[in-house]
This record gives structure tokens, C-alpha cells and sequence, in this order.
């Protein structure tokens, strides 16, 4: 870490040089003006101009790359905040596979579209503001999102309902849109600090434990795909399960859909005593699976190995939203609240 002398330039007034090295990568000269950000914990952020103002964009090089990969390549320029993607080869006109991943790759990411094509290029822009969005508010969709498919896939199960369950999974195309979208604000945010206030962040603190949020909540949402797909594999045939079965299975994905909900709520209330909630319910469910599976009345293999899947992505599901709950537990403690007083050793030390 470089240290910078603080010197008095007035009665009133402190001052410190910036670095040269930063200052030529940013092209910040003499007369120009910087922002300054003051963050929790003392810090204090000096942004250049262009940090505010500047729209980013990548060219990704097809020829380089086979069409899995180049769609690959794309979705990554998009978590990465870029605004404008370009795609173009030196060797003669995009061959279709190239071009057919990149739609395949617009089709799968929220606010990007394409603005020009030619034979050699393709330019696709996002047309998505941070502004529009906040990160406590995308978390309460996906959250929202994977609940509906769960629940769609459990009544599909109770009335063996091939179409409900084919409506679950035709969600889950949304879920990784918010997820992906999640992603992007998350990395444009730590790159650029201004743009943590406009995501709904007093800090770029967060940052960190709302990128394992976001994943848990994706896991979550496939999870409730597993179970609506071992509905549709049944093809109309009955699963097997008696009523009472099957009612103890809607009663678990109940309290599951309690218990994700209330994970997520943590996160954004900041509030530790939701995350012992969080706690507490999860150890209620922490066995559900193996009491339910005792108590199943004789039935062949593959009906048996049908009722577990739908068993372990329940118990998945209740681990990842734990995981979200201590994930929300290390937030809410890491500023003054009723359990918590912080103070510097600074501070304390009379410094």
C-alpha cells in the first residue's frame, strides 16, 4: 500500500497529491475535476471523470474462438458491464454457427439487442441503465421466480399436471436473465464505486456476499427445474405416490418457499435476527427428507428414485437459502445494531 503526506494548503484546508502512475493511466490533468466518494469504515474514493461518463466496449475476435466459446465470450462482456459488443472476422464473412451463437447469446440476456450487422460483424448494445435497477430488488425477483417454479412443480406433482410443470420450466429462462443481470451490475459496481449508491449500496462492502447470494439463489431456481423436469420425465404416467405422500412433499416445499423468502429478506433488511429465524427454520427441515422417505409405503425403483429426486432438490434448496442466511448474518453484524457496537482500535487506543 503507497502513503501520501497530508499538507496544510490553508486555515481550513488539507490536501494530498495523487500519484503519477494514476493519474496517466486516467489521463486526469491539471484543471480537470475528479469525484470523491466517502464510504463507510473512513474511506474516501477519488474517481476520475472518465470513470463516470465513460461507455465501455469490447471486440471479440471469431475467428479466434469456435461458436460455444464466442457465446461464451459474449456473456461474459455482458456480466462485465460492457456496453457495446462487437463481433468480427478477418477470414471472409461470420460463418452461421458464429452467427447463430450470438443470437443465441442476446436471446438469454436482458436489455441487449443488435444495432448492425454486416457479413464480417455483428454489434450488439445493453441497453440496460444501473439506475433502473436495484440489487435488493433483482434478489427479490430471482427469489420470487424460483418460488413460483417450485410451487408450480409441486402442484404439477399433486395432480400429475404435464403442462404445469412444462410452465415451471419455462421459467427458468427468466431466472438466468436476472441472475446474469445480477452479475452485471455486481462487476460494473466494483469497478466503479459511483455506481454502488446507484444499485442501492451505501458501499462497495456488500459487493462480495451479494455475488454468493445471487448464485445461491440461481442454484435454488434449478432446483426447482430438477423437480418440474421429474414431473415432465414421468410423461403422464403416475408417479406413484400416495395422497398423503404427496401432501407431505407440498407441506415441505411450503416451508422451503418460508425459508428462502426469509433468507432473502435478511439480506436486504440487514436484520440479524431473521437470520436466526433463518437458522431455526432450517434446523425444523433439516431431517424432512429422511422422515419423509421412512415413512413411504412399498413401491418399485424408479418410482422410488423419482420421489427422491424430488426429496434431495427440497433439502438442496434449504441448504443454499442457510447458506444465504449466514451470508445476511455477516452483513447485518458488520455495522452498529442492537447486538453490535463497532468501534476503530484507533479509537480505542486514543489515537
Amino acid at each position: 500500500m503507497e502513503t501520501r503526506k497530508v499538507q496544510r494548503l490553508g486555515p481550513s484546508t488539507l490536501a494530498m497529491t495523487l500519484p503519477a502512475d494514476w493519474t496517466h493511466e486516467h489521463d486526469v490533468e491539471k484543471g480537470q475535476e475528479v469525484s470523491l466518494r466517502m464510504g463507510g469504515k473512513g474511506t474516501l474514493t477519488v474517481l476520475p471523470e472518465s470513470a463516470t461518463t465513460e461507455d465501455t466496449e469490447a471486440t471479440l475476435f471469431a475467428d479466434e474462438l469456435d461458436a460455444d466459446a464466442l457465446e461464451r465470450a459474449v456473456l461474459a462482456q455482458y456480466v462485465l458491464g460492457r456496453r457495446v459488443i462487437n463481433v468480427e472476422t478477418d477470414e471472409g464473412p461470420l460463418g452461421s454457427a458464429h452467427i447463430n451463437a450470438v443470437y443465441r447469446a442476446e436471446s438469454q440476456l436482458m436489455g441487449l439487442g443488435v444495432i448492425e450487422e454486416t457479413p464480417e460483424s455483428i454489434a450488439i448494445r445493453c441497453s440496460v441503465d444501473p439506475e433502473d435497477f436495484t440489487l435488493d430488488n433483482l434478489l427479490r425477483r430471482l427469489e420470487s421466480t424460483g418460488s413460483t417454479m417450485r410451487g408450480e412443480a409441486a402442484k404439477a406433482l399433486a395432480h400429475e399436471n404435464h403442462d404445469l410443470a412444462q410452465r415451471a420450466l419455462n421459467r427458468e429462462r427468466q431466472a438466468n436473465k436476472i441472475f446474469v443481470l445480477l452479475l452485471r451490475l455486481i462487476f460494473t459496481a466494483y469497478q466503479n464505486p459511483n455506481l454502488a449508491r446507484a444499485v442501492g449500496l451505501e458501499s462497495g462492502f456488500p459487493l462480495i456476499g451479494y455475488r454468493s447470494v445471487a448464485k445461491n439463489l440461481e442454484l435454488i431456481a434449478d432446483n426447482a427445474e430438477d423437480i418440474a423436469e421429474t414431473v415432465v420425465d414421468a410423461d403422464g404416467e403416475s408417479l406413484g405416490v400416495e395422497s398423503s405422500t404427496v401432501r407431505r412433499i407440498r407441506e415441505f416445499s411450503d416451508q422451503v418457499d418460508e425459508l428462502t423468502t426469509l433468507a432473502v429478506d435478511s439480506v436486504v433488511e440487514r436484520d440479524y435476527a431473521r437470520t436466526v429465524e433463518v437458522r431455526e427454520l432450517f434446523a425444523e427441515l433439516k431431517d424432512r427428507e429422511e422422515e419423509i422417505l421412512a415413512d413411504l409405503p412399498e413401491m418399485d425403483n424408479e418410482e422410488l428414485l423419482r420421489v427422491r429426486e424430488l426429496l434431495v432438490s427440497l433439502q438442496e434448496t434449504a441448504q443454499y437459502a442457510m447458506r444465504i442466511g449466514e451470508i445476511a448474518a455477516n452483513l447485518a453484524l458488520n455495522e452498529d445494531n442492537e447486538y453490535v457496537s463497532i468501534s476503530s482500535s484507533d479509537a480505542d487506543a486514543g489515537i
